[in-house]
């Protein structure tokens, strides 16, 4: 019988010497391989040195099973998404500046305004691209036994996906050089999931491509200046003019605000650039543009809603940033709500979807005693009362923007009451305790340290009119952080890019 999989007991214990070893090869690896990122301080137009990207030295141990799972369901959040960012009623109720979270939050409302104009002239967009990705944590229920929850589903610059496959290559190469010094039967290639992410996204912009109505068109990055994780970024462009023979050009809102006109008959984006004539844009992918900080004058805003009207395919639209929302997160988990956008599913696919979430309320939820004008809400009362217990969450993008557990009770103190309407409170994922892995930032020694592991799956849409045009499943990622850290962005410091090896518990 074999033994059973313990994750306080990951991973496997090996001599200094060894580590040495492995980690000396893995970053010599990384850094041939083009798993890397700009040092602080370099320019991304004219880089002069690079390093690797943060990561973990073994793969992290994920059940078959829930992995299976995470990749089936999807499918299914794909069309769900979609379907929100092609229901103006819901989102105006939902996000909107009139009634719902853009009331009270100005950058929702900014965005939700422009949107509402946009709408108001009679522009349509045909077609949405959305490419993905749902993120997760193992759960240990009550009953011992190991769930997969949503930390949140994300529709706009959803990055890693092609530095995510270049560990899962890094950790394939370890195993095959050194066979990790056969110190566990789990580190075996049939336990090593493939990673194709880079293909996966770059399929999602070829097929907004391909439906537009110029082939020689160019795809747009919007990307921020001083980007570090650049990388990531051009590996799907060279997929892109590699495979696809799509060429990509790439711009900040600051280069977009003197570049970029519509033609005044068709609407078609058009983008002049310093070397060569002005390029027809298909569809405009945006790793920018998820933070206010993207916008620091309204002349920014005025650009973002520029590349809204016209007729190239936004990735993502207005709508459809506004539905990847933490509000929009917390009411799809109200009764009733899911059925609004996937009535047509299975029984057992809502149970899997509503099965990923913790419970979630939001801060403006009241109750009966709230006629009583002195007393709290019943949202920011339960928020008091279970703060050890719980995640509170804005509508924001990029980590670094929650606040947990006991820093709870002096927030709400201090929260404006006008701004709880754009706060969300989640349960914490409880993952297993004791995991560990060693860490490798660039230019230091593995670290060993207690872990936490975060798995994303990729996906993407092509949807209008009211219907999905085409959508996949689209690869992983993994990002690994110390058990103690809240947060788990990789560009804000917190996380370390990972991979999986599959662990049958």
């Amino acid at each position: 019988m074999a033994e059973t999989f313990s994750f306080s007991r990951w991973p496997p214990s090996l001599p200094e010497e060894q580590i040495s070893h492995l980690t000396e090869i893995a970053a010599t690896y990384a850094l041939s391989h083009g798993l890397t990122y700009l040092p602080v301080g370099q320019q991304p137009r004219f880089p002069a040195a690079a390093i690797h990207a943060p990561l973990a030295l073994f793969p992290s141990p994920i059940p078959r099973d829930l992995f299976q799972l995470a990749q089936r369901l999807q499918r299914t959040y794909n069309v769900l998404y979609a379907r929100i960012a092609m229901d103006n009623d819901f989102l105006d109720q939902v996000m909107g500046a009139v009634e719902g979270v853009g009331k009270v939050d100005e950058f929702v409302g900014q965005l939700w305004s422009g949107w509402k104009q946009i709408r108001d002239e009679g522009v349509e967009e045909t077609l949405h691209l959305g490419l993905f990705r749902s993120d997760y944590l193992l759960h240990e229920n009550a009953d011992s036994t190991l769930g997969l929850k949503q930390v949140e589903f994300n529709t706009i610059s959803s990055s890693f996906g092609t530095l995510s496959e270049r560990v899962a290559s890094l950790h394939r190469y370890l195993l095959s050089a050194t066979a990790y010094y056969e110190t566990s039967p789990i580190l075996a290639i049939d336990n090593f999931p493939p990673n194709t992410t880079t293909a996966g996204l770059a399929a999602g912009l070829a097929a907004a491509h391909g439906s537009y109505n110029n082939q020689s068109a160019w795809i747009l990055f919007v990307v921020q200046a001083g980007e570090r994780n650049v990388f990531d970024q051009r590996w799907l462009e060279y997929e892109l003019l590699e495979k696809h023979s799509i060429r990509v050009i790439r711009q900040t809102f600051d280069d977009l605000a003197t570049s970029a006109r519509l033609d005044p008959q068709t609407s078609a984006l058009r983008i002049s650039r310093g070397d060569g004539p002005e390029v027809e844009i298909s569809t405009v992918y945006f790793r920018a543009g998820y933070a206010p900080t993207d916008y620091p004058t309204p002349g920014h805003y005025q650009t973002r809603f520029l590349l809204e009207r016209s007729s190239a395919i936004n990735c993502p639209s207005i709508p459809l940033q506004l539905a990847g929302g933490k509000k929009v997160q917390q009411v799809l988990a109200q009764p009733g709500v899911l059925e609004r956008f996937l009535g047509d599913s299975s029984k057992e696919d809502l149970d899997a979807i509503r099965g990923s979430w913790m419970g979630m309320w939001g801060l403006d939820l009241q109750d009966e005693a709230q006629k009583n004008e002195t007393v709290e809400p019943l949202g920011v009362r339960l928020a008091r009362e279970r703060a050890l217990e719980l995640v509170l969450k804005p509508q924001r993008e990029g980590g670094g923007n929650n606040v947990y557990k006991e820093a709870i009770p002096k927030f709400l103190d201090e929260l404006p009451v006008s701004e709880r309407k754009a706060w969300i409170a989640m349960e914490l994922i409880v993952p297993p305790n004791g995991t560990a892995n060693y860490l490798i930032r660039s230019g230091g020694a593995a670290v060993k340290t207690e872990v936490v592991s975060e798995l994303g799956i990729f996906g993407w849409a092509l949807f209008g009119s009211g219907k999905v045009v085409k959508d996949a499943e689209a690869g992983w990622l993994v990002r690994t952080k110390g058990v103690d850290s809240n947060e788990g962005g990789v560009a804000t410091g917190y996380s370390v890019l990972d991979s999986i090896v599959l662990v049958d518990v």
